[in-house]
C-alpha cells in the first residue's frame, strides 16, 4: 500500500513520555504511543470500498493479506506510530476525570486529494486509558458501528466512517446486559475513519487539571487544522472557534431529531469538536415516534439521552466546553451569548427541519402549532415514524378525509385508531390540506423534496441484529445487503421493498432490538 502518510498530531503535540503500555493517570499530554494487540485469526468481513478510495487505497489492495493484517492491527506499515488519545468527561452528568481512549488505537494519519483522515482501530487491545477494561470489541457491537456509520453518511447525517469490518480471530468475555452473566463471543475490529477524533472532554481534562498550557496547545492544534478559516488563533478566534462547535453540533442533532437516531449515550467524551456523530454504541432508531425513548438499558431509569432530550443535551454539553475554553477567553459574556444563540437557532432550526419534513416551503405564522400537533398525535397510539413521514409524501392538495387511509400502515396497532383517536388524526390532516393550499409548487414536486429529507430505509434496531444472528452463526451475507442497502436509503429499491416495513412483534422486547448496553 502506498499511502500518504502525515503526522501532524504526534509531531505537534505533547506526547506521554512513558512507552510502557500500564493503565495509568496520563500527564501534560495529549495522547501514549502504543501498538495493537496481534490476534489469533484475522479475517476481513465487509471493506467500505467508497472509503477506500477516499484515502488512497487501490482495488487491488483490498485482496491483500497486507489490508488484513494492517487494519486488524497485525502489521504496522513503515513510518507510522500507532497512539491512543487522552481526554476525560462528563458521563451522564458527572465528571469522570481521565477516560481517554481505551478501546481505540489510532494508525495513522493519511493525507488523500486534499483531504486529511486519521485511520484509527476500534478492539484492537488494551491502552494506557483501559481501566478495568481488555480494549477489545465483539462482532455484535462492530457490526453495529461498521453498518450505522456508514449508513449515517448516506442519510446526510455528519458522521465519522468505518473502512472495514473483521474478525480478530479471539474470543471476548463479555457481560452483555450487566447482570453477571458473561459469555464467551466472537471478538472483532472495526476501522474507523475521521478527519480527527477529539472530543468535548479531549479539553476538558486540561482544564479540569489546570493545565493551562497544553489546553492552549491543542486549542491552536485544533483551529491551525480543522478550522484554520478562522484565522490565527487569539482571544477572539477562540470565541469564534466556540461559535462555530456551537453551531456544528447543533446540526448535527437537527439531524438526528429528523431521520429518527438516538445516539444513547451523549456524554462529552462521545461529543466530536467537528460536529461529526462518534462513537456508535448503544444507539437505536425511533420505530413508534417518542420523544421519551432511549435504547440505553444503563439510561432506562432516568432517560437523560432520551429523544426528545437531545437538543438539551447538546447544549449541556457545550456549556461544559465552554467552561474548559474559558481559561483562553477569561470572559464569560461572548460564551453565554453562543449558549444562548443555540437556543433560539434550535427553535428556528427544528421547526424548520420539521416543514422540510411535511413539504412546506412557504412561510406561515403558525406552522409551529401544526408541527405541534402533529408530535401530539403521532403518540397518541405507537406510530412508526419512517413509515409515517415517507407515506405522508403521497397526501396531495384535497386529500384531506382520505389522510388516515394514506398513512394507515405506520400504526402498529390499528385499531387503536379509533374515536377520539380518529377525529384528532382527522382534525389534524384537515389542518394540513389547508395548510398545502398556500404552497405555490405541485404535488409531485413536493413530494419529490419530501422523499429527499424523510428516509425510506434507516438501520431499524432488528434489521442489524438479524446481521449479527446470522453472523454468529458464520453467515456475512446480509451485513452485505444492509449496507448496499443503506448507501441509497431515499431511493425506493423495491426489490428490497421487505425492509420499509413496522418493527416485528418478535423484536419488541428481543435485547439487541429494543434495548442495548453501553458494552454493545
Amino acid at each position: 500500500m502506498n499511502l500518504n502518510f502525515k503526522h501532524t498530531f504526534t509531531e505537534e503535540l505533547p506526547s506521554d513520555p512513558i512507552l510502557e503500555n500500564s493503565r495509568r493517570q496520563v500527564k501534560e499530554a495529549c495522547f501514549s504511543y502504543v501498538n495493537p494487540r496481534q490476534t489469533n485469526a484475522p479475517e476481513m468481513l465487509h471493506v467500505s470500498k467508497e472509503m477506500a478510495v477516499n484515502l488512497g487505497i487501490s482495488a487491488s489492495d483490498l485482496s491483500t493479506k497486507s489490508f488484513v493484517n494492517v487494519f486488524t492491527g497485525n502489521q504496522l506499515l513503515p513510518n507510522t506510530k500507532p497512539y491512543a488519545m487522552c481526554y476525560g468527561g462528563h458521563q451522564f452528568g458527572h465528571w469522570a476525570g481521565q477516560l481517554g481512549d481505551g478501546r481505540a488505537i489510532n494508525l495513522f494519519e493519511i493525507e488523500h486529494n486534499n483531504r486529511q483522515w486519521t485511520v484509527q482501530l476500534k478492539g484492537a487491545g488494551e491502552t494506557p486509558y483501559s481501566r478495568t477494561a481488555d480494549g477489545l470489541a465483539v462482532l455484535r457491537s462492530s457490526i453495529r458501528e461498521y453498518l450505522c456509520s456508514e449508513a449515517m453518511y448516506h442519510l446526510g447525517v455528519p458522521t465519522t466512517r468505518a473502512l472495514s469490518l473483521a474478525l480478530s480471530g479471539d474470543e471476548v468475555l463479555r457481560d452483555m446486559l450487566y447482570d453477571g452473566n458473561s459469555a464467551y463471543e466472537k471478538g472483532a475490529i472495526v476501522s474507523r475513519i475521521s478527519p480527527s477524533f477529539l472530543r468535548f472532554g479531549s479539553y476538558e481534562i486540561f482544564a479540569a487539571r489546570q493545565d493551562h498550557k497544553t489546553l492552549k496547545i491543542l486549542v491552536d492544534f485544533t483551529i491551525k487544522h480543522h478550522f484554520s478559516h478562522l484565522g490565527v488563533p487569539s482571544k477572539e478566534t477562540y470565541i469564534k472557534f466556540f461559535a462555530e462547535v456551537s453551531e456544528r453540533t447543533l446540526q448535527m442533532i437537527i439531524h438526528w431529531q429528523r431521520v429518527g437516531f438516538v445516539h444513547g449515550v451523549m456524554n462529552t467524551d462521545n461529543m466530536s469538536i467537528l460536529g461529526l456523530t462518534i462513537d456508535y454504541g448503544p444507539y437505536g432508531w425511533l420505530e413508534g415516534f417518542d420523544f421519551g425513548w432511549t435504547p440505553n438499558t444503563t439510561d432506562s431509569q432516568h432517560k437523560r439521552y432520551r429523544f426528545g432530550n437531545q437538543p438539551n443535551i447538546g447544549l449541556w454539553n457545550l456549556y461544559q466546553l465552554a467552561n474548559a475554553l474559558y481559561p483562553l477567553i477569561e470572559d464569560t459574556e461572548p460564551l453565554e451569548n453562543i449558549l444562548e444563540r443555540y437556543k433560539t437557532d434550535f427553535e428556528t432550526q427544528s421547526v424548520q427541519m420539521m416543514k422540510s419534513k411535511l413539504g412546506l416551503e412557504t412561510r406561515e405564522e403558525n406552522d409551529h402549532l401544526l408541527i405541534q400537533a402533529l408530535e401530539d398525535a403521532l403518540q397518541l397510539t405507537e406510530t412508526d415514524m419512517t413509515i409515517f413521514f415517507r407515506n405522508l409524501s403521497n397526501f396531495k392538495k384535497g386529500d384531506g378525509k382520505k389522510g388516515l387511509d394514506i398513512v394507515k400502515d405506520a400504526f402498529y396497532v390499528s385499531n387503536e385508531v379509533s374515536d377520539t383517536i380518529a377525529q384528532q388524526w382527522r382534525d389534524w390532516f384537515g389542518r394540513y390540506d389547508f395548510r398545502l393550499e398556500k404552497e405555490l409548487i405541485s404535488d409531485t414536486d413536493r413530494q419529490v423534496k419530501m422523499n429527499k429529507v424523510n428516509p425510506k430505509y434507516v438501520l431499524r434496531n432488528y434489521m442489524a441484529q438479524l446481521a449479527i444472528d446470522d453472523a454468529d452463526k458464520g453467515d456475512y451475507n446480509l451485513i452485505d445487503e444492509l449496507f448496499q442497502l443503506l448507501k441509497q436509503p431515499y431511493n425506493e429499491q423495491p426489490n428490497h421493498e421487505k425492509w420499509f416495513a413496522k418493527r416485528p412483534d418478535w423484536a419488541r422486547h428481543k435485547v439487541g432490538c429494543s434495548m442495548l448496553s453501553c458494552s454493545s
